[in-house]
């Protein structure tokens, strides 16, 4: 059962012609998320925040065997389904669907979009990878069409090893993704200014 719940700000997605899902990190909140929304050119954008219930989207790490993250993940992954299927129903195209996550929300958006991949209006993933302890290639299909995504993290980073983003980026961009990888050396696990300003040129502006 999906227990998750949602925050939105914005002009409701009924009279948006554009969407922006936002996915936070683990401990963190949708308000957390709604509220980077103000650094970012997404003026008339709709804004979706589901909040994970206790904070967390899977209990283990994102490298950890897949059924110790079950069922979470898959509810966490049906979440952005229905969020999904929400805005379309409203009218909003998949063209014009933005999709933005943060360390263990990062992981869960590039799950999600490269599971399904089509042509969104954007993809950010500040800090995260494809989940597993390995990469199934095969689960991965789609065509991007040229969506452009970025992924940007710090090496190192506690959490998410530049290994994995490396992995997960030669998918996407196989998908048709027009990818950027930035990695930032000893940045730490925290959202820079830079990321943020490099988000708005590359996803936000095209």
């Amino acid at each position: 059962m999906n227990k998750h719940l949602y925050m939105r700000s914005g002009p409701a997605p009924d009279i948006s012609e554009k969407a922006l899902v936002m996915i936070h990190g683990r401990g963190g909140s949708a308000e957390d998320m709604l509220q980077l929304a103000a650094h970012l050119p997404v003026a008339g954008f709709s804004l979706i925040a589901p909040q994970a219930e206790n904070n967390t989207w899977y209990p283990y790490s994102f490298l950890a065997p897949e059924q110790q993250n079950q069922p979470s993940l898959d509810q966490s992954l049906e979440t952005l389904q229905k969020v999904k299927q929400d805005l379309k129903s409203n009218g909003i195209a998949d063209e014009n669907i933005y999709w933005l996550g943060f360390s263990q929300g990062a992981c869960l958006t590039l799950e999600y979009v490269t599971r399904n991949a089509a042509r969104y209006g954007g993809v950010v993933a500040f800090t995260g990878g494809l989940i597993g302890p390995s990469v199934q290639r095969n689960r991965y299909a789609g065509d991007f069409k040229n969506t452009p995504v970025l992924i940007a993290s710090s090496d190192p980073d506690p959490h998410v090893p530049v290994s994995r983003v490396e992995e997960s980026s030669d998918i996407i961009r196989n998908l048709g993704a027009d990818l950027l990888v930035k990695i930032y050396p000893g940045m730490g696990h925290t959202i820079s200014r830079e990321e943020i300003e490099l988000a708005a040129s590359h996803v936000f502006k095209k």
